[in-house]
């Protein structure tokens, strides 16, 4: 009788141990989801199709999804600038898959034309030029960007002038700018705006913002803006008159393009048309054109006619694009 009371005890207490654990590790798991879900509410925006645009402050080294590949990467100095080629594009690939698809360029078509036709001169130039592809294309999509944010620059100015001359400060009308304008100017003011309160200096965030998007007029800003901070002055003022002059170099830019429009679409047409023309005889005549990759006379005219086709290329281009 006198052992019932304590195996009372220990059966009650193991009954609370069996319960009672589970339940407190399952209130501290709701517990540590909802202050995630407080913090994640606090750092992201108010609609979920812009919470993407949150800053990351992880530095993200990888370079390829294939570790040994990733690991042989991060040895050369090519791959960085790849990796911030593909992020100033905004194209969600790595260094590793760029490289991965201009081998795949490179190697089967020049496998397909070299059975096909017995030539390798012809396979490797096919394999080169759609090779090239895939760096074209990002190259693309960057200046495309580039354009955009160019165009969308003077109109965030000015909503940073309205904000200051509202009365607020200078990070919070960086802020605004983030919220309201469209990408991608509104993501990289994002950036910058992340990184100001994470504890960065303005001149180091405005350096970073002009390592990802490196031009002209986002330097002129980025000048202004810190010629302000260090003299003072009216910085809305100054911010005013930094949006007009760039909406008169986007101007007279456009003016200028408008001007080179038949130098560029000669230069265009005279590297083409070799090209064109080549492939167009082999269609009609291929015994006739195959003489020139089939003589040593031929292949050395060829590569002559290409050289000759670049330099020319390059030297119309030199004439057309005026540094501004």
């Amino acid at each position: 009788m006198q052992a019932m009371p304590l195996v009372v005890v220990l059966v009650f207490i193991g009954v609370f141990t069996i319960i009672a654990v589970p339940v407190i590790a399952i209130g501290s798991t709701r517990k540590t989801k909802q202050v995630l879900a407080t913090l994640d509410s606090a750092l992201a925006t108010e609609s979920p199709a812009t919470r993407e645009q949150i800053v990351n402050i992880r530095k993200d080294s990888t370079l390829s999804s294939i570790p040994w590949l990733n690991s042989k990467l991060l040895q050369f100095q090519l791959a960085p600038y790849l990796q911030g080629l593909l992020k100033q594009a905004n194209v969600k690939w790595s260094a590793g898959r760029l490289l991965a698809v201009s081998g795949a360029c490179f190697g089967i078509p020049m496998l397909i034309i070299y059975n096909q036709f017995g030539t390798m001169l012809g396979g490797l130039g096919a394999g080169l030029a759609l090779a090239a592809a895939p760096f074209g294309w990002i190259f693309y999509m960057r200046n495309r960007r580039f354009d955009q944010f160019q165009q969308g620059l003077p109109e965030a100015l000015d909503l940073m002038v309205s904000a200051l001359r509202a009365g607020h400060s200078l990070i919070a009308a960086m802020g605004l700018v983030a919220r309201e304008c469209a990408d991608p100017v509104g993501i990289e003011f994002r950036a910058c705006f992340d990184e100001q309160n994470y504890g960065l200096e303005l001149k180091a965030a405005l350096d970073n913002m002009l390592h990802r998007m490196p031009l002209q007029d986002l330097k002129i800003t980025a000048t202004a803006i810190m010629i302000q901070k260090e003299s003072g002055g009216n910085l809305a003022e100054v911010l005013d008159k930094t949006a007009h002059v760039i909406r008169e170099r986007f101007r007279l830019k456009r003016e200028v393009q408008v001007h080179t429009a038949q130098g560029r679409l000669t230069g265009w047409i005279l590297s083409l048309l070799p090209v064109a023309l080549g492939a167009a005889l082999y269609f009609v005549n291929p015994s006739m054109m195959s003489v020139l990759w089939h003589r040593d006379i031929g292949i050395k005219l060829i590569w002559a006619a290409i050289g000759m086709t670049i330099l020319g290329g390059l030297v119309i281009r030199h004439i057309v694009n005026l540094d501004m």
